[in-house]
């Protein structure tokens, strides 16, 4: 490992919810969250901290709907304490440093907006552990993985998303993301070019 880099991990959201079968999930997901657990398996030793992401909706007010409108307000996904919630089982043997619960009460689309079993945000755990670079990856590309990778780059991180461990709600809504992401600061690359 580069000693200049202290380097994270950030998964996002790899949860039944948003995989096929799930209330919000998106074509590819179940892939990406085999691919993400072998990436986790495989790189290990790159990252001094692994944190994941979980929604866990327990009355996000208006982010849920009975008539969702698919940009402000969604179906009930992420709801806190449901099988649906809990990390994708391809996950299972990923020890993550840090599990961060999101969207209580909101929205929730950042990592950086949820806290830990401590009451702990993700930009304090990744300041504990002297990270200086945030690797992104997760679901959905469009919407919570860019809002978190986003949000680190403004926390003052080196950035980059790892394209083939993500997938968007749509190629349109992922072409968008990544055009916001890469004008911002992001890098963009896959996991063989990390």
């Amino acid at each position: 490992m580069d000693t200049s880099q202290r380097r994270a991990l950030l998964v996002v959201d790899v949860q039944p919810t948003f995989c096929e079968g799930g209330a919000l999930g998106v074509t590819g997901g179940d892939a990406v969250a085999t691919r993400v657990a072998d990436h986790v398996r495989t790189h290990r030793d790159r990252y001094v901290l692994v944190a994941t992401t979980q929604d866990w909706h327990v009355d996000p007010g208006s982010h849920f709907s009975d008539e969702p409108d698919y940009v402000d307000s969604w179906p009930p996904h992420g709801v806190a304490g449901t099988a649906e919630a809990e990390l994708h089982p391809a996950l299972g043997e990923v020890q993550a440093d840090v599990t961060i619960k999101k969207g209580r009460y909101d929205a929730g689309y950042s990592g950086f907006g949820g806290t830990d079993e401590d009451g702990r945000d993700l930009a304090a755990a990744l300041r504990d552990a002297q990270v200086t670079h945030v690797d992104v990856v997760g679901i959905a590309e469009s919407h919570c993985v860019r809002a978190t990778a986003l949000d680190a780059l403004e926390h003052g991180w080196q950035v980059r998303v790892l394209t083939d461990l993500t997938v968007p709600v749509s190629p349109e809504l992922g072409q968008a993301a990544r055009a916001e992401m890469r004008s911002a600061g992001v890098e963009l690359v896959t996991s063989d070019q990390a």
